[in-house]
């Protein structure tokens, strides 16, 4: 009788213990669980008061483009009669400001140096990453080194080059907005030569075997691969030209060349700001529906091709 009760005594103790760790286990998982649940809570709280935080702003400058008081100073947050007047205005009101030729130079100047600037990176990455010759790497050091530095110290130099160019004139402003835009985008070849990289060589190997020439490889391997890259640098060639204020500054010395970013900062100036501010918030909005379009078709081709390489 004693080994027998020694016996269910252990069992019973064993068994108790066992059910102790696995309840205090069950509310360490329970206990985690809340906590996972409490951070996703706070982290989405953080998350919508950021997304407010960040679209105020847009809201209030899209119903400030509508606003039927143009002047700067107002009672109220929203504006409390809305038209149509400021959009009109800046399409018919040439008198002061020329918008519709602002919007077109510069939608002239970053069309042509996106397609400027993709051929220029392309080249530069493609010798970068599959060319070998002696003077690569100090290049390489070099265009390095020259980054590093910020391009606002090379305007006057700039500016006076194209000046004994004879392109700061009326007439070859746009031209030299194109140029200057587009000679700089050769050196930001460094995130393509990346993308290069990664391309194994064995492809350029198997292409040179079969017959294709250096060229082919470029133009049938190397640029379908690297879709995804080429819309970023499509993006960003465009947006260069489209948001730049500083170099557009000081090349454009008439209003009849200026840029967007000039005419909505001359919309502020002090002799037009009672009658423009709100012609400058729909200008602002109008600025922004082509960079919207862009993004919206690019991101389709990357869609596109992230697909096609996931697949391949």
């Amino acid at each position: 009788m004693s080994k027998h009760s020694d016996k269910s005594i252990v069992m019973d103790s064993a068994a108790g213990a066992a059910d102790a760790v696995k309840a205090e286990s069950h509310g360490l998982m329970h206990d985690s669980r809340k906590r996972r649940i409490l951070g996703d809570v706070l982290a989405h709280l953080f998350l919508a008061v950021m997304a407010v935080i960040w679209l105020i702003p847009i809201v209030w400058v899209f119903a400030e483009s509508f606003n039927k008081n143009t002047a700067p100073y107002t009672k109220t947050f929203f504006p409390t009669e809305f038209s149509l007047d400021n959009y009109i205005a800046l399409f018919t009101d040439k008198s002061v400001l020329d918008f519709p030729k602002m919007f077109a130079n510069t939608f002239i100047v970053a069309c042509f140096t996106c397609v400027i600037s993709i051929a220029f990176v392309l080249s530069v990455a493609y010798c970068m990453s599959r060319l070998r010759f002696r003077t690569r790497r100090t290049f390489m050091n070099v265009v390095l080194i020259l980054g590093m530095f910020p391009g606002i110290m090379a305007v006057s130099a700039i500016y006076f080059i194209l000046k004994a160019m004879g392109l700061t004139g009326d007439g070859m402003t746009i031209l030299a907005l194109i140029l200057v835009y587009s000679a700089g985008t050769g050196a930001g070849f460094y995130v393509m030569k990346g993308y290069m990289d990664t391309i194994p060589t064995s492809l350029d190997e198997a292409a040179l075997l079969d017959g294709c020439t250096r060229l082919q490889v470029f133009t049938k391997i190397i640029i379908p691969i690297c879709k995804p890259m080429i819309v970023y640098q499509a993006i960003i060639g465009f947006l260069t030209p489209w948001l730049d204020f500083v170099m557009a500054k000081v090349i454009c010395r008439t209003q009849s060349n200026y840029t967007v970013a000039l005419g909505l900062w001359l919309m502020l100036q002090k002799e037009y700001i009672q009658n423009w501010y709100a012609r400058f918030a729909a200008a602002a909005v109008l600025i922004s529906i082509p960079i919207a379009i862009l993004f919206i078709v690019m991101q389709r081709f990357y869609q596109e091709s992230m697909a096609g390489s996931v697949k391949g």
